[in-house]
């Protein structure tokens, strides 16, 4: 008899000796969708469907949940925090650090939980505490407005996750002690109703890794089990594993340790680590975690931390053995192939066209940086039908200083690069610029600190000299007039910003568009995107403004957004407003075009 789902790990049904003669492809979730926790639910009505949550920074919508019949087609049905009033704070996140950690997916007596941290690092504007723990719960995870309100409970900390003792019915969190204090894993009883929590117990210190972290329990019959990862996000990372007799301990670590690691490989996939372990309808198990396919040099993975999966064997009273994680994994057999139909968004490698039809909302792969001004945005305006009008902020997307944005925001939705190769490409309606700097255009963005912008800016024309027509009193201002302007901004060189009159760059071979261009984003290669422009309806006439390194947004946590921002380049008026700026965005396209698995 196997036990509830929730406590994930019931009874083996001793552990099958399948032959792996089944063939999985990772990343199983490319692109930006780090610490992800995984898990089966056998009970109808979703009778062994999969559930994946990842992490989602300071991205609103976040906390995306996917969901797959057959471990191969993996479809967002919901994002768990959808809603501005559920966590306000999030609009004040600085850092790129920031925002949204380590989402623990887990389902227990027919609801959905989520147990994860708000984090806010470096926080000088603000008396907040660094560590926000919270949980949310629906019992209807392929809609979005099902998830509740947080529940917010007392834990120093992040990365918590919840577990439901099979034994005597107690319901404990688990989170990591912060690294700057004292690290370990700590646990405590909780309440998930009221998020009253008891008394703290720290129950493993880890094998002596950096930053023990991403605790998960486990009960497999006859032991608890906890897998942690350690080492850091980078190429230390791994995970490791202890057992007890009782949740509260005492741990005994796997002589094994490491049981999961890329270090010190030539492997592609690189950073793995932030494990979960779930089973499938055959008593299979299967372990998640997160990777980065950078290759050993660790400098171009430009889509961050994506989430993989692997064969795990567990034998009954023994440890867990996973295989090693690669782009071709030879696997356990998978499931029938059977593509999910429920839930609000695509599968996660479907094509994108968006036309933005009257009576329709953003959908909801896309994604703000940080929670949007609402009014921003509006999908099919009077006069404007089948575009998304963008009305700009005073900001653009480097913000402030790199990292905070302040409670005006910055106007940008995009949505995650999930292919090696694609293309992106949107027609920019940029009649409304009226005044110096007002820009609209295209970004291939990872932070505030790490972007690349093709907009449309309103210059000064060159090679204007009106003081030799006006020699006895001064000169009229330059007239203004539509430019060109690719720039971006890294840790790394960038190369220098380019700025072209459309004038210039539409020559005798190529139709001048009066107030509307596309706008295009390309990569062809791994290392480099093309970032182009020309007339509508014209794709053969696209010309490449100029090349960004990948490199240049292969940092840190998050992963690259392809997106359009409005921006007064902080152009403001009496002192505090801008002027009522907007743009207009319409043939909205992303497709893939290939991966890179090895």
């Amino acid at each position: 008899m196997r036990l509830p789902s929730s406590t994930l790990v019931a009874l083996s049904l001793v552990s099958h000796a399948h032959s792996k003669n089944s063939t999985l492809l990772n990343p199983i979730l490319p692109g930006f969708h780090p610490d992800p926790s995984c898990i089966s639910v056998p009970e109808p009505p979703y009778n062994h469907t999969f559930f994946c949550a990842s992490s989602s920074f300071s991205l609103f919508p976040g906390i995306p949940l996917h969901a797959s019949k057959d471990l191969v087609n993996w479809r967002l049905i919901s994002n768990a925090l959808a809603r501005p009033e559920q966590l306000p704070a999030l609009a004040l996140t600085n850092k790129s650090t920031s925002g949204i950690w380590a989402p623990t997916l887990r389902h227990h007596a027919g609801v959905f939980y989520i147990l994860t941290t708000l984090v806010f690092d470096d926080q000088p504007q603000t008396n907040l505490s660094r560590w926000d723990n919270f949980l949310l719960s629906t019992t209807d995870p392929f809609n979005s407005s099902s998830w509740s309100q947080p529940i917010h409970f007392n834990f120093t900390g992040y990365d918590t996750s919840p577990f439901w003792n099979p034994q005597d019915n107690t319901t404990y969190v688990t989170g990591s002690h912060p690294w700057e204090l004292q690290p370990g894993i700590t646990l405590a009883p909780l309440n998930l109703t009221t998020g009253a929590i008891g008394p703290l117990t720290n129950i493993w210190n880890g094998t002596g890794g950096l930053a023990p972290e991403g605790p998960h329990l486990y009960f497999h019959p006859p032991h608890y089990y906890l897998m942690i990862a350690e080492g850091g996000t980078g190429v230390n990372h791994m995970e490791t594993i202890a057992r007890a007799p009782h949740p509260n301990g005492p741990y005994t670590p796997n002589p094994s340790n490491p049981i999961l690691t890329q270090a010190n490989t030539t492997s592609y996939f690189q950073t793995v680590g932030h494990a979960d372990l779930f089973q499938d309808a055959r008593g299979q198990w299967w372990g998640c975690a997160l990777s980065t396919r950078s290759g050993p040099e660790y400098a171009v993975y430009p889509m961050g931390r994506e989430t993989v999966l692997a064969p795990v064997t567990w034998e009954t009273g023994g440890w867990p053995v996973w295989s090693n994680v690669s782009g071709h994994v030879s696997s356990w057999p998978l499931p029938a192939q059977n593509v999910i139909t429920e839930g609000e968004g695509p599968l996660i490698t479907a094509a994108e066209l968006l036309d933005f039809a009257p009576g329709t909302r953003l959908p909801p792969q896309l994604v703000h940086w940080r929670l949007p001004i609402a009014d921003n945005y509006v999908v099919s305006p009077p006069n404007h039908a089948h575009t998304l009008q963008l009305t700009a902020s005073v900001l653009n997307l480097t913000g402030l200083d790199g990292n905070y944005a302040g409670p005006a925001g910055q106007t940008f939705v995009g949505r995650r690069q999930v292919d090696t190769f694609f293309t992106y490409s949107v027609d920019l309606d940029f009649s409304d610029l009226r005044e110096e700097g007002d820009e609209a255009g295209v970004s291939l963005f990872l932070t505030q600190n790490h972007h690349f912008d093709l907009g449309v800016v309103l210059l000064p024309a060159p090679n204007t000299n009106l003081s030799t027509q006006y020699p006895s009193s001064s000169p009229p201002a330059p007239p203004l007039t539509p430019h060109l302007r690719l720039r971006g901004i890294s840790y790394l060189p960038v190369p220098p910003a380019l700025t072209i009159p459309l004038s210039t760059f539409f020559n005798q071979t190529l139709p001048h568009p009066s107030k509307t261009l596309t706008l295009q984003i390309k990569a062809s290669n791994t290392t480099h995107y093309a970032l182009s422009a020309g007339p509508p309806g014209h794709e053969h006439l696209l010309q490449t403004v100029g090349w960004t390194p990948a490199a240049a947004v292969s940092f840190g946590f998050t992963g690259t957004l392809c997106g359009v921002f409005a921006t007064t380049n902080g152009r403001v008026v009496n002192g505090s407003a801008p002027s009522a700026l907007r743009a207009w965005v319409g043939g909205w396209r992303y497709e893939g075009q290939g991966q890179v698995r090895s």
